[in-house]
């Protein structure tokens, strides 16, 4: 009776995330086109069949991990852009995540920037589904916003995304930043923060429609 419904369906996650941190691991120093199963099992310390329990290929392990790497990150960026704090408040929110959540998830951030315009098709589709998704959404907080009063939809977004691109990019600046570098990581969040200050400032200027 050990191996109950319950046991079962958690040994089937627990091997399905040692597969998807394997990849994560491996995925550090190589593009998801160089890598095969055959790797990632022994990283994961399971067998080639096991692999294909749980994905049908190589592109689709890479997939969830794109749906990983973006989606805590389009929550949290979310909730400071839909706040009732004024400008610079929100903008040093927005770059206190980014910076927090490179941090904590480099390897998901590299593996981002590297297949962003990598090899495989089905990633890069992925990756930027999940960009577009975060940029609708952070165009709708926009939309909350006093200052959006009266702005069409397409101008919305169009600002959505200068900022959901520039917080990519300052995520990607903060990857490439000496390990272990508070100084250097705070040189990049300070040109951030006035990159996204100047984006602000246009705001205030734009016509509404």
């Amino acid at each position: 009776m050990s191996h109950t419904p319950g046991t079962r369906a958690a040994q089937k996650e627990q091997s399905r995330r040692a597969l998807l941190d394997a990849g994560l691991r491996l995925l550090e120093h190589q593009n998801l086109s160089g890598l095969g199963v055959r790797e990632v099992t022994r990283e994961a310390g399971l067998s080639p069949a096991g692999f294909y329990r749980h994905f049908r290929d190589l592109d689709e392990l890479g997939v969830v991990l794109v749906t990983e790497s973006l989606q805590s990150l389009h929550l949290m960026i979310r909730t400071i852009l839909a706040s009732q704090g004024d400008a610079e408040q929100v903008i040093d929110g927005a770059i206190a995540v980014v910076a927090r959540h490179v941090r904590e998830h480099r390897a998901h951030i590299r593996f981002l920037a590297r297949e962003r315009h990598g090899g495989v098709r089905r990633v890069r589709e992925a990756i930027a589904a999940e960009l577009a998704a975060f940029t609708d959404e952070t165009a709708a907080a926009l939309g909350t916003q006093p200052q959006s009063a009266g702005w069409r939809a397409a101008d919305l977004r169009m600002l959505a995304g200068l900022y959901v691109e520039h917080l990519v990019a300052t995520a990607a600046a903060l990857l490439e930043a000496p390990a272990n570098s508070p100084a250097a990581e705070r040189r990049i969040a300070a040109l951030a923060r006035d990159q996204l200050r100047l984006i602000s400032l246009g705001r205030r200027h734009w016509p509404a429609h």
